[in-house]
């Protein structure tokens, strides 16, 4: 009696090879005790096989066994034509799902920040995969063979054409449109044949990998156009792609693409949390998990794969798989990977059992709904008999399209050449601060190794929101002066009319010219990588943008945090944290959790009632006049704003020494010195020193320069440089040239004093309120 077996993997072994293994192997077994009561040939026992890093890259060679020492120059250009890819901008999602299906660069810098791109989609937790299953028979699976070979390809080059011209007849929907699209295919591919140490493949493993195909652009509906109409223009056209996903697997086999494309997995795997960067992508509402615009999987033929090793086994092989053992024949094999959190928006997987090839089409529902996956199976394999000749063009196959609609805009630019050139000034970009930025990886790894999980992550997120806040700053200061120092009339007494309507023509010029979205898109993703390797090398602002962990001072890398007793000063005896209380003045700042384009910066420091906390006011205005010469004034903050860090006083500390919290991590606030007024006994100026090191890595130091009064002389700052260089403080920021000093308005100006049409209307907002609740709760919080 015909019966179904319905096998399961852990993604560790989840490729079809292995599945295949078990199937043969249990009906092998079956087979023999039915005709004999016992098995003839037992199979021989596996060792534990490999990782795919031990097979591809060798053993020992992995990022946790040489670390940076295995980044070739091959590594870096295979990374570099990953990045470049972007320039084709590859559609993602079919049209009635996003009209900005396109891969977005600023997706990737919003996942690692910790946030799903876009938002996170509302259907995230419902998408299933949806099931078509087609069989091609045997004669047409011999005659499509036959013309592959003929044209010189492979079946899998064949089937990769097949799914991106199906996709094509999808990707609009129905709707009238002679766009071209760049398509990204996900092609399967046994990595473990190219590696170091090839796995034979005796045991059930991941013997799984794939490459990418960057295949176009294409016409919507180009399939269709060959189902319905056929002709030497089609049937070229479908060849040429075939042919084009052959020299793209070739040259990525060539080049060592395998082993480059694991090292730099296993890089990811080993210094990110992959799997969170993985859930945050499937949420996203951009991209709804979608990274590839269709894929294929193509086992081969069943019966060619070798079947687990046996006694009995010739020394120097095993046997075949085997369709029928006794009374058991294999009838359908079918097989899928679930696309549903993340993949492929058009998924094919097939096998050839018994000379038929078996398919099995699995999008994700309802990106794509179970009536556009029967369609889509449907169309492809009407594609695929007419190109092996089982039918004849126009017979039965579906209409999709609508109409034949006008020609969408077009860019009067060569292709891709804006994009070139902001790609090029990207590249140049990571090269010039390359250095900074292996040195930033290298501490980032020391670092993941030598701590735990959660001590490592809340220190790089406390990293990464102040890296990506700084380069985020910049073209909101930009745009802002240019809003108002646009000329003409105003709109409500606010906006310039002239910029609104630059503002139109933009977004008319980025929503339909590709040429321009792209060029765009890559230009403003180099720049921020650019700033932020800026950051890294000190040559954005040694005050408030020193990125670099344990970074050097006069060529030397200082490693880690100084202790107290290292650089406490004598002024510190008898120190009375309650006479430190109050409001002080910042004057200079050594800080990458600052922006020097504040101004008139203070800090209030009180005492919990129990002695055992403290409360850090830290007041800030900004733009400071001379950041935003247009349009400091018109800033909702431009009368201030506050925000608050918390602490503990830890009684087994020495005097002086706090306990800092914010951001999700704790580091020490020294007070490192002291100056005392004579007559009154206060204290009139004040150093102080934060550190965090993880695993002796310096991940962040800030310096402050303080005072009881809004004005100090030269003489003073420089007197206070000259004490902070006597406690050993200038490796670590407080040198004159790697600190950055405060803007103040005047001693005269009173606070509140900015009002204009903007203030009116932040007031009439609430955005004041808003920023008094907010002060009040996190000051409440904090008692």
């Amino acid at each position: 009696n015909p019966c179904a077996v319905l096998l399961t993997f852990n993604h560790a072994i989840s490729d079809q090879s292995s599945a295949n293994l078990v199937m043969d192997e249990i009906l092998m077994d079956v087979a023999d005790i039915e005709s004999t009561g016992s098995i003839i040939n037992e199979g021989i026992l596996n060792k534990m096989p490999h990782s795919l890093e031990e097979n591809v890259l060798g053993t020992g060679q992995n990022w946790a066994g040489i670390g940076p020492g295995g980044i070739s120059f091959g590594t870096l250009k295979y990374v570099a034509g990953k990045a470049a890819e972007g320039l084709k901008n590859p559609v993602i999602l079919p049209d009635d799902d996003s009209t900005n299906s396109k891969a977005d660069p600023f997706a990737a810098i919003t996942t690692i920040t910790g946030r799903a791109a876009g938002g996170e989609s509302a259907t995230a937790g419902e998408r299933r995969s949806t099931l078509q299953f087609r069989t091609l028979d045997a004669n047409a699976t011999s005659k499509l063979l036959q013309k592959c070979r003929d044209n010189g390809v492979t079946m899998t080059n064949a089937l990769s054409a097949a799914v991106v011209l199906s996709s094509t007849d999808f990707i609009a929907d129905g709707a009238v449109s002679t766009k071209q699209r760049n398509y990204k295919v996900l092609q399967s591919l046994d990595m473990r044949r190219f590696g170091e140490e090839p796995d034979k493949c005796e045991s059930v493993s991941c013997q799984a990998g794939s490459m990418d195909l960057m295949l176009g652009p294409l016409l919507d509906y180009s399939g269709e156009a060959l189902r319905l109409r056929g002709g030497d223009e089609a049937m070229t056209q479908f060849w040429k792609l075939a042919k084009e996903g052959k020299d793209q697997t070739r040259d990525f086999i060539e080049s060592d693409g395998p082993k480059h494309a694991v090292r730099v997995f296993d890089f990811a795997m080993t210094i990110a949390d992959l799997n969170n960067l993985v859930h945050l992508t499937a949420k996203s509402e951009s991209s709804k998990g979608r990274a590839y615009s269709a894929g294929i999987s193509n086992v081969g033929v069943y019966e060619r794969q070798k079947a687990v090793k046996r006694d009995g086994d010739r020394s120097d092989g095993r046997d075949t798989l085997k369709a029928t053992h006794g009374r058991y024949k294999i009838e359908d094999v079918f097989f899928a990977t679930s696309h549903a959190k993340s993949g492929c928006l058009y998924q094919v997987s097939c096998m050839t059992v018994n000379g038929e090839m078996k398919f099995t089409f699995h999008p994700a529902s309802p990106i794509v709904g179970e009536y556009t996956n029967k369609r889509f199976a449907d169309a492809f394999m009407d594609l695929i008999q007419v190109i092996a000749g089982e039918k004849d063009a126009g017979s039965d196959s579906l209409v999709l399209k609508e109409s034949v609609g006008g020609d969408a805009p077009t860019s009067p630019l060569p292709a891709n050449s804006l994009s070139l050139l902001a790609f090029s000034g990207g590249l140049y970009g990571i090269g010039v601060h390359a250095s900074a930025w292996q040195q930033f990886i290298a501490s980032v790894q020391f670092m993941r190794d030598t701590v735990p999980a959660t001590d490592f992550w809340a220190a790089i997120n406390f990293w990464i929101f102040f890296a990506v806040g700084h380069p985020l700053l910049q073209p909101i200061l930009w745009i802002s002066d240019v809003l108002h120092g646009t000329p003409g009339p105003k709109i409500a007494d606010l906006v310039p009319a002239l910029f609104l309507l630059g503002n139109a023509a933009a977004i008319y010029l980025v929503s339909n010219f590709k040429e321009i979205r792209n060029a765009v898109n890559i230009a403003a993703a180099s720049a921020f990588i650019s700033y932020v390797g800026a950051g890294l090398d000190g040559s954005a602002g040694l005050g408030d943008f020193n990125l670099q962990l344990d970074d050097d001072f006069q060529g030397t890398v200082v490693k880690g945090c100084p202790s107290y007793e290292d650089v406490r000063q004598p002024s510190m005896e008898k120190f009375d944290l309650k006479k430190y209380q109050g409001k002080w003045y910042e004057h200079k700042f050594h800080d990458w959790t600052q922006f020097k384009e504040v101004y008139d910066t203070t800090l209030d420091i009180k005492l919990t009632e129990d002695g055992k906390g403290w409360i850090d006011d830290f007041g800030v205005k900004g733009p400071a006049p001379k950041s935003a010469i247009l349009s400091w004034d018109k800033s909702p903050v431009a009368n201030g704003a506050h925000y608050f860090m918390v602490g503990r006083v830890d009684e087994k500390d020495p005097p002086g020494l706090l306990r800092e919290s914010g951001f999700g991590v704790e580091f020490p606030n020294y007070i490192v010195d002291v100056k005392t007024d004579p007559e009154t006994g206060e204290y009139k100026e004040a150093i102080q020193f934060q550190c965090l090191e993880r695993g002796g890595v310096r991940v962040f130091e800030g310096i402050n320069f303080m005072s009881r009064s809004p004005v100090m002389t030269d003489e003073e700052l420089t007197a206070m440089h000259a004490r902070a260089e006597k406690a050993g403080m200038y490796p670590f920021g407080a040198s004159p040239e790697q600190m950055h000093r405060v803007a103040r308005r005047g001693v005269d100006v009173p606070d509140n004093d900015v009002d204009n049409t903007w203030q009116a209307m932040w007031r009439a907002i609430g955005v004041d309120k808003l920023l008094e609740l907010l002060t009040e709760s996190i000051e409440d919080g904090g008692r």
